[in-house]
Order: structure tokens, then C-alpha cells, then sequence
């Protein structure tokens, strides 16, 4: 029955700033605003593949975490760039001061997080070739690498 995730939703302060955030900053699409609440849905890829529900919450503001898939190339050669310019702190999975991708051996996936402006904790990942190695932990892509070849 199951075949993926089709959505999720988060919670902001804002609606309009954060729709703004999502469309402009990350590339998202408006899907449907709906003028009777403060909620709106954007499409996330091409096709309608998925989509992210935005419910504007005034207190108690819960953040949540979801991660976006991306190739291993454009996390490995230009998320870092790609977050930087456009003035968000990326970080990795450790939060060891390093703005470097991380692999999760277990999986194994390299991922690289970043927040929105409510606090919510954003990912892209990559699901790596290769079975996983769960004891090598949370590593480097180079250690990965070098360690997975072994």
C-alpha cells in the first residue's frame, strides 16, 4: 500500500514570511493558499510529487524536522554555496562547527541541515550506493569513502 511520503506540515510564526521563505528562498511553488485560515500548501519537485502544508501557529510553536531529497552531487558540490548565498547556516548532523555534508553510515545517506526562519530543521539528503555500515557511525563522505571501499 505504502510507496512514499506524499506530505508534511510544519508549523510557522508567520504565514507570509514563510511562504515567502519556501517560494522565494528555497524554490517551492505555491499550490493553494487557503483564504478561510492561516494555512498554505507548496509543492515540493516537479509533478506535483509532494508537498508541504505551512499552518501559521501564533504561540506555543512546535518546530519539526524534514529532510528534502537531493542528488549526492548537488549536496556534495553546491549545497553549502547554494545555503550560504542565500544567508542560511548550514550545518552537519554532529553540530560540530563543520558546514561539511555528513554520511549516515546506517542508511548509508549524506545529508546536510539547515533552519527556516521558525526554528524547523531542514535536511537534504541522498541515499547512498551500497549497503550500510552501521558502525561506522556518523562520518565525512570522504571517510565514507575511504572506509566503505574497505
Amino acid at each position: 500500500m505504502i510507496k512514499g511520503l506524499y506530505e508534511t506540515h510544519v508549523q510557522v510564526s508567520n504565514l507570509e514570511n514563510a511562504i515567502r521563505f519556501y517560494t522565494e528562498v528555497l524554490g517551492l511553488k505555491l499550490a493553494h493558499r487557503d483564504e478561510t485560515r492561516p494555512i498554505a500548501f507548496l509543492w515540493i519537485g516537479e509533478g506535483k510529487e509532494s508537498m508541504l502544508g505551512l499552518w501559521e501557529q501564533k504561540e506555543n510553536l512546535q518546530p519539526r524536522h524534514f529532510a528534502f531529497t537531493s542528488s549526492k552531487e548537488d549536496i556534495l558540490n553546491y549545497s553549502v554555496e547554494y545555503l550560504q548565498k542565500k544567508n542560511l547556516q548550514p550545518y552537519n548532523f554532529l553540530k560540530n562547527g563543520s558546514i561539511q555534508p555528513m554520511v549516515f553510515a546506517w542508511m548509508p545517506a549524506l545529508a546536510i541541515y539547515f533552519n527556516d526562519p521558525d526554528g524547523n530543521q531542514l535536511e537534504f539528503i541522498s541515499i547512498l550506493e551500497g549497503e550500510g555500515k552501521p558502525e561506522l557511525g556518523v562520518l565525512s563522505y570522504e571517510e565514507w569513502i575511504n572506509r566503505s571501499s574497505m
